[in-house]
């Protein structure tokens, strides 16, 4: 028997505050009366023989293919009909929401269109009920863990998989089509695996990500955010108000006030896997960088989860090796087309489909890379080439026998070679988040030139720093282009979901 959980029926509603402020009631009410029963559960109390709360949703229904004219890629339904999704989090994402209301009700209003606001029939599972700093189910006996799987709701796989991104999503006839590439529990497992493999919480998290596969840009990304710390904001578009470090460690910058919570971080025993580090903006939109380390694993990883937050841009800055001799060592290099054989993203995204260049983007990444090194013309050529960059899953492909890879190499005219910007890219396409690739060459296997310790140390004193400012300029000038470009309906399919 499953006891009495929270209820609060269907409203619609024109006013995309008004249906917000819905959303939040009833995901406040169900997250308090989980966390209330599980609270007695820790201390022993009957709470019934099933406790359950749902996630609260939002559904829109038009029964036309007309509506205002956008230049957006998101904020409309594609065609006549019922589209609905389970919402969590209106707390973190609050600003987020409000656009895609008001961005719905703006285009499709003048055909009567209202949000649907209502408890879902999809279960929280107790696991994403747990505020930050939670850990009342640590308490327990081993009995008592095991009793919680029959009382409480656990994760259930199939209300997360990526078939909404992916494409393969297919309704049942007579349900409603998907409004959002992700639902309530594919959300909420993602924000808890961030914490987990970056060391700081979702909330920290900002609109443009940075990934590398070297310390050495996390040690200049840190000596960064705590010089711009250290000293009053200035520089225009230098609004940045904190930096925050692995174990939510947060330092305020010079004249802002401390808030709540910032005394709760901790330095971590031991670093996570893919530290995360935050240079922060009142509005979101400052600077989250990551440490992906080495691999397409790791990039997959890390991209499936930070894809919820729905980043406006992400680039990656790491190096690579140049597989051209006209190359020296320290040039750069600028994708434009990938050659996929990092293999884990093959079962989501067919290898048939094209991962083009964004131009915007690009556009950004070049004009960065001119500014920073006061390079024009020919001579910024000389040192940044633009071409197709090979990822590979096989670190050791030069040991590969009667030289297959160079082969591949070469056919498809690939100027770069390393194990992650493929992935990232493919799935900044798969979940619609606009991605960029600007490596450095740190070596050159194919023409004797290899890493030795001494030329190494010496190229990252060289190099590091300015790729980094590269990479900072580059997001500036993706903020200041605005959202309403930086998000093109490149990145559209045929049915789309309205949510960004």
């Amino acid at each position: 028997m499953t006891t009495h959980r929270p209820f609060i029926a269907p409203v619609q509603f024109d006013d995309a505050q008004a249906a917000y402020d819905q959303v939040l009631a009833i995901y406040d009410t169900n997250i308090a009366y989980l966390r209330d029963a599980m609270k007695r559960f820790v201390a022993g109390e009957d709470v019934g023989e099933h406790v359950r709360a749902c996630y609260p949703f939002v559904r829109v229904h038009t029964d036309t293919v007309a509506r205002a004219d956008s230049r957006l890629a998101f904020g409309f339904v594609a065609g006549p009909g019922t589209y609905e999704t389970t919402l969590t989090r209106p707390d973190l994402f609050a600003r987020y929401y409000l656009q895609q209301f008001k961005l719905l009700l703006k285009n499709h209003g003048s055909h009567h269109v209202k949000i649907e606001v209502g408890t879902s029939s999809q279960p929280i599972p107790i696991h994403f009920s747990f505020a930050e700093h939670e850990h009342i189910e640590g308490s327990m006996t081993a009995e008592r863990r095991l009793l919680m799987r029959d009382v409480f709701d656990l994760p259930n796989l199939a209300a997360m998989d990526d078939g909404i991104a992916n494409g393969t999503h297919e309704a049942p006839v007579g349900e409603a089509q998907p409004l959002s590439l992700f639902t309530a529990p594919r959300v909420d497992y993602s924000l808890q695996r961030l914490r987990h493999y970056t060391g700081t919480s979702c909330e920290h998290f900002q609109k443009f990500v940075l990934f590398t596969n070297y310390q050495f840009y996390i040690d200049e990304f840190i000596k960064l955010g705590h010089e711009l710390m250290a000293n009053p904001s200035g520089a225009p578009g230098d609004d940045y108000i904190a930096f925050v470090e692995p174990g939510n460690l947060v330092t305020r910058r010079v004249g802002q006030s401390v808030q709540p919570g910032d005394a709760l971080g901790a330095a971590p025993p031991r670093m996570p896997q893919m530290p995360g580090y935050h240079l922060v903006r009142a509005d979101g939109t400052g600077i989250s960088m990551v440490n992906i380390g080495v691999g397409p694993a790791n990039a997959k990883t890390i991209t499936d989860h930070i894809a919820v937050l729905r980043p406006h841009a992400w680039l990656m800055l790491g190096h690579c090796a140049g597989l051209r001799n006209t190359q020296e060592l320290g040039d750069y290099v600028l994708a434009h087309g990938y050659v996929r054989e990092d293999h884990v993203l093959d079962e989501d995204l067919p290898l048939w489909v094209p991962i083009p260049p964004l131009a915007e983007v690009q556009v950004a990444i070049e004009a960065a890379v001119a500014e920073v090194t006061q390079l024009t013309g020919h001579d910024l050529k000389r040192v940044m080439r633009t071409g197709t960059v090979a990822s590979t899953d096989n670190r050791n492909w030069e040991l590969m026998p009667q030289r297959t890879p160079e082969r591949r190499f070469s056919q498809s005219r690939a100027i770069a070679l390393d194990m992650e910007s493929a992935t990232i890219a493919a799935n900044g396409f798969r979940f619609r988040v606009p991605y960029g690739t600007l490596l450095c060459v740190s070596d050159k296997p194919m023409h004797g030139e290899i890493k030795l310790p001494g030329m190494a140390n010496q190229f990252y004193r060289d190099r590091v720093d300015q790729h980094l400012r590269i990479g900072i300029r580059a997001v500036e000038l993706l903020r200041a282009l605005g959202v309403d470009k930086l998000h093109s309906r490149k990145l559209r399919s045929f049915t789309e979901v309205a949510f960004q």
